[in-house]
């Protein structure tokens, strides 16, 4: 037995030394043809996926921070694939699977939010046996969703509190990238999209690399309530034990000293943020950031009544900064105009115009989408096909489909009908439930991103009113944070059974 395995090394060996030239020299010639700038971004990404072989979680990252450029490679970067993100994707769960079996420890976690994930996912699945549009459509939509789990199983296995820093790391890079060209967009660049101008061609809506600002914004506003969340619990539970066991005040004082770095590193971040939000101009993002900062303020005491104390506290400084003009007047214009918005009404033969143009539009896709369900209650047109099926819903003077309806729930009714809607309240019921629980057991950094957690679900609810947010690849990021959410009930858990 050990000669032949001897014998097989020698010629694996010299196998695998000439197959590495070979690589090496078709990289090479291949280089050759490419610009510099190009050159070296391949020469990255080759090295990126080279590490993923060590660690998984390079890759993870890598397709966390390359998944947002989707957009933006397929307009303006042709020369490079547009979904390299998913490359990373697939490499990744490549990887985690070998090294399963390799070990004859391939093992599929059961976290506990997997069940309402695969009832969703059946519910989808279910909607497409008789689906408008099965191949362009329905099946890319549910391939995201097969991501969400995988990413969800992933995360949930792989994450340790060594690994933890690191995975915050890339998705904090992420978004932060994400803000700079967001701020450069607004005001540093100087143009811009018509379409896009805010004030007399000045400043410009930002979009990242979304294309667009309102997903983009819904994104920054996913990731934001993490940032807080972790800021929070660097220094949450210091003031009843400091370092040297002090408590207190004296304890929490110390303690902030203590992480002053990392402190102030993090509010770098959530301040590039929030201007990024702002500068996005997005209604749902606004009011989805306000929605979360006030769900984190009900979790952040240990007493949920001191919570809400602080909500109503948060409520009356808004309302007298509003009343006293302290507000800016074009940004109470873009908040309050969101109550003409929501509400169902018939708008065919309604008068357009300059001023009610987005409102209209909006009203009548959301119409369309309530005749769609209508005419089909249970399982919808199926998941993903809005778009396709749209033309035979459309109003007269509404005849081009938008891609969504603009508020996701109205969108997932008229895709995967009563079925698929009452799986997905559940599902997102279950995630809003044990995020609670987490933010009433955890302790110290865990019990900050789990407050965190809590604003990133809440924003991505109430947004989701008026877009659709799983698209440009966002759906990585969710299932990378279920997976967050995951690894922290499992270590809480492990806390309360210690001794």
């Amino acid at each position: 037995m050990d000669r032949t395995r001897d014998r097989a090394l020698a010629w694996n060996g010299p196998l695998v030394t000439l197959l590495g030239l070979t690589l090496a020299l078709a990289a090479g010639l291949l280089l050759t043809q490419l610009t510099p700038a190009t050159g070296v971004v391949v020469v990255a990404l080759c090295a990126a996926g080279v590490a993923t072989l060590v660690e998984p979680l390079v890759g993870l990252s890598a397709a966390l921070f390359l998944g947002p450029l989707r957009a933006y490679l397929q307009a303006e970067v042709p020369q490079l694939p547009s979904q390299i993100g998913q490359a990373f994707v697939a490499l990744t769960l490549a990887v985690w699977l070998a090294r399963g079996l390799a070990r004859r420890e391939l093992r599929i976690p059961h976290p506990p939010l997997l069940v309402p994930i695969l009832l969703f996912s059946g519910a989808a699945l279910l909607s497409l046996w008789d689906a408008v549009e099965l191949p362009s459509y329905g099946l890319p939509e549910l391939l995201k969703w097969a991501q969400v789990v995988l990413l969800y199983l992933l995360v949930s296995d792989m994450l340790t509190p060594r690994r933890l820093p690191w995975l915050l790391g890339a998705l904090l890079a992420t978004a932060l990238f994400q803000a700079a060209v967001g701020i450069w967009q607004f005001g540093l660049r100087g143009t811009g999209p018509e379409h896009f101008a805010i004030v007399a061609e000045r400043f410009y809506r930002a979009y990242g690399t979304f294309e667009q600002p309102n997903p983009y914004a819904g994104f920054i506003g996913l990731i934001l309530p993490l940032v807080i969340g972790a800021i929070v619990g660097l220094v949450a539970d210091q003031g009843t034990k400091g370092d040297g066991g002090r408590g207190g005040l004296s304890g929490l004082l110390s303690a902030i000293r203590a992480r002053t770095p990392w402190l102030l590193a993090l509010s770098a971040v959530a301040i590039a943020l929030i201007v990024a939000l702002g500068a996005s101009w997005s209604r749902g993002a606004w009011l989805g950031t306000a929605a979360a900062a006030s769900a984190m303020a009900i979790a952040l005491p240990r007493r949920t009544r001191r919570g809400v104390l602080l909500v109503g506290l948060l409520v009356v400084l808004a309302v007298t900064l509003t009343a006293s003009g302290l507000m800016p007047a074009a940004v109470t214009a873009r908040l309050t105009g969101f109550a003409t918005m929501v509400r169902f009404e018939d708008v065919r033969g309604a008068g357009i115009s300059d001023a009610n143009y987005a409102v209209i539009e909006r009203l009548a896709h959301w119409q369309s989408g309530l005749e769609m369900f209508r005419a089909n209650l249970w399982t919808g047109v199926g998941f993903g096909c809005y778009e396709p099926a749209y033309r035979r819903f459309a109003l007269i003077s509404w005849p081009l489909a938008l891609g969504h309806a603009h508020n996701y729930y109205l969108n997932l009714a008229a895709e995967t009908g009563l079925i698929g809607l009452v799986t997905f309240v559940v599902l997102w019921g279950a995630v809003l439930w044990q995020t609670w629980h987490a933010t009433r057991r955890a302790r110290g950094l865990q019990r900050g991103l789990a407050i965190g957690l809590l604003g990133a679900w809440t924003h991505l609810s109430v947004h989701h009113l008026l877009d659709n947010l799983y698209v440009n690849n966002v759906q990585l990021h969710i299932g990378v944070l279920l997976g967050l959410l995951a690894f922290i009930l499992r270590q809480t858990n492990q806390q309360r059974d210690e001794p």
